[in-house]
């Protein structure tokens, strides 16, 4: 029986008294990334994960190609529910897995991650608080090397696909409405649909000189909601006092560089209970590529 979830993060002790319980799938979606701004490139952190070591048992999830769309306008671009459910399945994720994932930076692309298995509709997922960086620093296991291939799960019918006879290891359920795009943070800006716009870069991450940013944003940067020794999110009322400003709001709207910071944001808003927040998918080089005048600024 997998290990029962009750909350969006689960502690290193959490975890560790978990570990290689029945169905339960532990991913590192870490990604390393070089320069700011327009200037930044990313790149799969495997060779880290073999070499630097991870959590034991625990598999590499590739969010730069299994877990975006390569071929999309803007980076990291949300997988569609096919990719989704192949990416999942080749982890050995099915429907009835607990997965949990973390990563070696402050949280954001496991958050990431956490956000598009949510959207796909599965609930049984939660992000390790702190990261591989806390699981490390408290003297926990470390395994080196590269794992075996990930076990195949037993096929079960497949759904939207409309071919009875198709089976597939893990099935994503309809999309939710987690996420926005370019014309809805537009109409946030001119006011014809509200909603609170949430800046998570830091000002560092955007380069020296970058285009401006969405109006009418509020800055709540990922680095004020963590703790800067342990990456482990702060309690409740230091998210609370971080939030106070858009905490009302019907629908918040949270973004970054190209969505991954943003997710840390929609996590924390997600642990203090709001039920309506969106992140901005390709969040600013999406903005930037679709305002010509931004660019030209």
């Amino acid at each position: 029986m997998a290990p029962v979830l009750t909350s969006p993060l689960v502690s290193t002790q959490w975890l560790a008294d978990h570990l290689g319980a029945d169905e339960l799938v532990v991913l590192d979606a870490s990604v390393h990334t070089a320069g700011t701004g327009l200037e930044t490139t990313w790149q799969t952190a495997r060779d880290s994960y073999e070499q630097r070591g991870h959590v034991p048992g625990a598999r590499y999830a590739d969010l730069v190609e299994a877990f975006s769309t390569p071929d999309a306008d803007v980076p990291f671009t949300r997988p569609g529910a096919e990719r989704f459910e192949s990416a999942a399945g080749d982890l050995g994720v099915t429907n009835t897995s607990t997965v949990v994932v973390y990563d070696d930076s402050v949280g954001e692309w496991s958050a990431r991650l956490w956000w598009i298995f949510r959207s796909f509709g599965f609930d049984s997922v939660a992000v390790l608080d702190g990261g591989f960086t806390k699981w490390r620093d408290e003297g926990r296991p470390v395994r080196v090397g590269a794992l075996r291939s990930a076990p195949k799960p037993a096929s079960t019918p497949a759904s939207h696909v409309g071919d009875a006879t198709a089976t597939t290891t893990f099935l994503a359920g309809e999309e939710r409405p987690l996420w926005a795009d370019h014309e809805r943070v537009s109409r946030a800006v001119s006011g014809e649909q509200p909603a609170s716009l949430v800046l998570a870069a830091p000002e560092s991450a955007l380069g020296a000189e970058h285009p401006p940013i969405v109006p009418g944003s509020t800055p709540i940067t990922v680095d004020t909601l963590v703790d800067p020794t342990t990456n482990a999110y702060l309690r409740r009322p230091a998210l609370e006092q971080a939030f106070a400003s858009v905490l009302d709001a019907d629908e918040i709207v949270t973004y970054c560089g190209v969505g991954s910071a943003a997710c840390v944001d929609a996590l924390a808003l997600t642990v203090l209970g709001h039920e309506k927040v969106r992140v901005y998918d390709g969040s600013l080089l999406d903005w930037w590529r679709r305002e010509p005048e931004a660019l030209a600024s």
